[in-house]
């Protein structure tokens, strides 16, 4: 097999990586073509197992990048949330991305109170399902700190307690209800739909309006939603969407995208919002049928 094919074979796996270990598209796609121009350089004893080597490389300059941008999360306008990946709502998820439960916007923001290398750890190990030793040689790291850092990442993600407890068609029920009370302004329905301790997180960055902090509780994120609705224009269509592998929505007006938004669930209630409304992070977005 020629190293073109080798590493075609290759970059589901090492996107997936990517996205997860730095939750943009755009930053992910870099890290990919990154490592086949490393791939391509590379003396042939060094690549032996392509996968292993692959995975190296990319784990490693997803690390650095981390790294750098820590700074930039740090300075970030409000909550920080992922740039999403939508599917559509019918279709099976991508190769790629079949991992649906560690593709979550909640999941990717426990993420972020990992450092790099523990992130990269706790993927490569729960996610990828790579042995500690392999590990090990990845991040350069003996396998017993590999084994730490494993467990104190868990430690910190599971402290999340992510909730996924609704058929396909009660996902799709609970939102149509959510956005049909939103547009009538029903302040009641809506709070019934919603979990006691409900959170809304909206990721404008700074470029568009966005709620600075996070909006806890059912009260105040009906009023959010109904105050919204008010707002936005007589031409915006709302269609329904897989986000980061879940139940959501996109938000489009004069057929360009507002907003995706991805919605978790506890109990058959609606438990969090994840609302990304930063242009830069919805680029990749799929653009409304019939325009464009």
């Amino acid at each position: 097999m020629d190293r073109v094919a080798a590493f075609s074979q290759q970059r589901p796996l090492l996107f997936s990586i990517a996205y997860r270990m730095l939750g943009s598209v755009m930053d992910a796609e870099d890290m990919v073509q990154e490592t086949f121009l490393r791939w391509q350089g590379a003396p042939a004893d060094e690549v032996r197992a392509p996968k292993s080597y692959l995975s190296t490389v990319i784990t490693r300059l997803c690390i650095d990048q981390l790294r750098s941008a820590r700074a930039q999360r740090e300075e970030y306008i409000g909550p920080w949330l992922p740039e999403p990946i939508v599917t559509e709502e019918s279709a099976s998820v991508d190769e790629h991305l079949a991992l649906a439960d560690s593709l979550s916007m909640a999941f990717l923001v426990l993420l972020e109170r990992l450092s790099p290398v523990e992130r990269a750890v706790f993927l490569l190990h729960e996610v990828f399902d790579y042995d500690y030793p392999e590990i090990a040689r990845i991040v350069d790291k003996s396998e017993a700190n590999c084994r730490q850092l494993a467990h104190r990442a868990r430690e910190h993600v599971s402290a999340g307690g992510q909730r996924f407890d609704v058929t396909p068609e009660q996902l799709e029920d609970l939102t149509y209800r959510f956005l049909k009370a939103s547009g009538n302004g029903d302040m009641q329905a809506l709070i019934e739909l919603l979990t006691d301790d409900a959170v809304l997180y909206s990721d404008g960055g700074g470029k568009v309006p966005a709620a600075i902090n996070p909006i806890y509780g059912p009260d105040k994120i009906a009023r959010f939603f109904i105050g919204l609705a008010q707002k936005m224009p007589p031409n915006t269509h709302f269609r329904p969407a897989r986000v980061n592998g879940r139940p959501g929505y996109i938000a489009y007006v004069d057929g360009a995208v507002y907003m995706v938004a991805q919605v978790s669930f506890s109990g058959g209630k609606v438990s969090a919002f994840h609302i990304v409304r930063n242009p830069e992070k919805l680029r990749h977005v799929p653009a409304l049928p019939g325009n464009g």
